[in-house]
């Protein structure tokens, strides 16, 4: 009998077979875009700002995009953001950390971004896909700063080098504060520093008052790859 078979009852064999084969895979992400000014006119480099939405505003109408973040910021006009913004939206439940990494090739080969400066934030589902995104591709950002999401405590080794600012609402029943609490505290057990913001008073919705905060964006801004806050100076 063939190593790996397995006789059913009739006599039958099953064997364990593996099939590996690497794939083209067509990937299609709506996004919006939102270019600071003077880029038009001007010939430098400009941060990029990546925001990923919650499962809400998944789909196919851009306009749900909007509804929360910088995209709601922006469409508002009510903050002037000193970087180019992309806001993909998913097309189902979960964000792809590869498509979202060939998103962000595609708007660096395509418009004059400054590679140094790439941050990356999102809330609930968006959250979650921070982490994702930063665990997979670790040297591509210059600061995270997820919302209300969460990562395997396993993935702590690969985000140590990443400036890090997290955010929980501590009665959010929705995505429970432990899931933040897990991937802060593995990633200070490896000797990480993690900013981690807990509202005491706040249910799911802790991005509102996150977004609201100049402090995370002066904070964000102020992150370039490779070097501490210390040592970074903010975005003009």
């Amino acid at each position: 009998m063939s190593r790996g078979a397995e006789p059913g009852s009739a006599g039958t064999v099953q064997e364990a077979k593996v099939f590996e084969r690497e794939i083209a895979v067509t990937a299609r992400l709506k996004y919006l875009l939102a270019l600071p000014e003077g880029y038009e006119t001007g010939v430098e480099r400009w941060p990029l700002l990546v925001f990923l939405h919650g499962a809400g505003e998944s789909g196919d109408d851009l306009e749900k995009v909007k509804a929360h973040g910088p995209p709601k910021l922006i469409a508002a006009g009510d903050r002037a953001f000193p970087c180019i913004v992309v806001s993909p939206q998913s097309p189902g439940r979960g964000w792809n950390p590869d498509v979202l990494a060939a998103l962000v090739d595609e708007i660096c080969r395509e418009y004059r971004v400054d590679e140094d400066r790439i941050w990356l934030t999102g809330l609930s589902m968006g959250g979650f896909g921070t982490w994702a995104l930063a665990a997979a591709k670790p040297d591509r950002f210059a600061a995270i700063a997820p919302i209300c999401g969460g990562a395997n405590p396993s993935q702590a080794d690969r985000l140590l080098g990443i400036p890090i600012w997290a955010f929980h609402g501590a009665k959010d029943f929705v995505v429970p504060l432990a899931s933040s609490q897990a991937i802060v505290d593995a990633i200070r057990e490896k000797g990480g520093e993690p900013k981690f913001t807990v509202y005491p008073e706040a249910g799911h919705d802790s991005w509102t008052e996150t977004y609201a905060d100049p402090a995370l964006w002066d904070w964000l801004f102020a992150q370039t790859r490779g070097h501490s806050q210390r040592e970074s100076t903010p975005a003009k």
